[in-house]
């Protein structure tokens, strides 16, 4: 039987998705988590595998068990593997999800100026992680 992975997926070239990423990596609470560029031919081939529609690079994908979780609920879910306080923000899924959605959307509109460039330096173990 093949593991189960959490993988967060992102945009590889936005300065922004690179600074969650980052932030995941300092507040997580266990190293569960793999990460892959949307632009990487492993997320290319996880949603082709799986019949999902081709990603989007202005959306954050979270995949657990197979299941696909995109803008605001992959962030909910990315908050399960946070350290208190960060995963107290969990509150907040249970505001409607139109809502929720239309939030994430603002910052996705805006995360190309809201942080030019930044790349995630991980520790060698942390690398890992990182999927191509």
């Amino acid at each position: 039987m093949e593991e189960q992975r959490t993988y967060v997926l992102y945009d590889g070239d936005c300065g922004f998705c690179n600074r969650s990423v980052a932030f995941i990596l300092k507040h997580e609470r266990d190293s569960s988590i793999y990460f892959a560029a949307i632009q990487s031919s492993f997320t290319q081939e996880l949603f082709k595998k799986n019949g999902w529609e081709a990603p989007n690079l202005s959306t954050f994908y979270l995949i657990r068990d197979d299941i696909k979780f995109e803008r605001s609920s992959a962030a909910f879910e990315v908050l399960k593997n946070l350290k208190a306080p960060y995963r107290w923000l969990r509150i907040f899924r249970f505001l409607p999800r139109s809502f929720t959605n239309w939030m994430y959307d603002q910052v996705a509109k805006r995360r190309q100026r809201i942080s030019k460039g930044f790349c995630v330096m991980p520790t060698p173990e942390q690398r890992e992680r990182f999927i191509r």
